[in-house]
């Protein structure tokens, strides 16, 4: 069985030390998906809401997000982003959130994808809520990564 990294040899949570590792180029990719009635989709879609237009909103909110995963998520590294990119789709049955964050250095950023979606998702409920609060927010997962010792993954 593996490790986890985030414990110690006496149970205690610790920052793993990345300052040996050699820099690599990493990407990850994570989705998620709200679902909402017909009616609330194509008020999300006709950008007529009165908060404005909620996916561009929810894509922006996802780039901030990924920028400040260390800030929110205690054992991650504050790492330098290359590229951050979130986007809101209309899907059969509501909107779906696709993030991609790239870097070059010794961490990945499986969390900095995640936390985008997860707070891209998050934004389009605030701003859709009026519409319909029986929202839901699920199946965020990590879609893929690159780089780094453990090597690549895909999600099947």
């Amino acid at each position: 069985m593996s490790r986890l990294t985030h414990i110690d040899e006496t149970g205690r949570a610790r920052m793993v030390d990345v300052s040996g590792k050699p820099d690599t180029a990493r990407e990850a990719v994570a989705e998620g998906f709200l679902r909402m009635a017909p009616e609330t989709l194509a008020l999300a879609v006709s950008g007529g809401g009165k908060k404005g237009d909620v996916r561009a909103t929810a894509e922006i909110a996802g780039v901030m997000a990924a920028k400040k995963t260390a800030d929110m998520i205690p054992m991650c590294h504050p790492l330098a982003l290359s590229k951050v990119e979130v986007r809101v789709e209309p899907a059969d049955g509501g909107l779906a959130v696709t993030a991609r964050v790239k870097t070059t250095g010794p961490t990945g950023v499986e969390m900095e994808a995640l936390t985008a979606v997860s707070v891209a998702c998050l934004t389009l409920y605030d701003m859709l809520k009026a519409a319909e609060k029986g929202m839901v927010i699920e199946a965020v997962r990590l879609v893929s990564k690159t780089g780094g010792k453990s090597g690549d993954y895909r999600a099947e």
